[in-house]
């Protein structure tokens, strides 16, 4: 018999910064900087971007204009290699 697989979840990011001019989510599940995903911006200023992911937890951070930002909404984080942390998400 084959190990079932998985369902994926649904699972929306958000970043209040309404004078940004570009946002993107990094993360573990992006291969980090190698394949960030832009977000979009709506009226209100605020950046939006919903990933399908396995259950499991995900290191992300957010890519504001050049400059890496924790999430500071999560309620978890974790420390990066550079001396910074990496926001955490837990897909159950």
């Amino acid at each position: 018999m084959a190990a079932k697989i998985p369902a994926r979840k649904r699972v929306c990011f958000t970043y209040q910064a309404p004078t940004a001019g570009h946002v993107a989510l990094a993360g573990d599940f992006t291969s980090w900087e190698l394949n960030p995903k832009p977000m979009k911006k709506d009226k209100d200023g605020c950046w939006k971007l919903c990933v399908n992911l396995a259950p499991g937890r995900y290191e992300y951070k957010f890519v504001v204009d050049g400059q890496w930002l924790p999430d500071p909404a999560a309620t978890e984080c974790a420390p990066d290699p550079y001396g910074g942390v990496n926001s955490v998400m837990v897909v159950t």
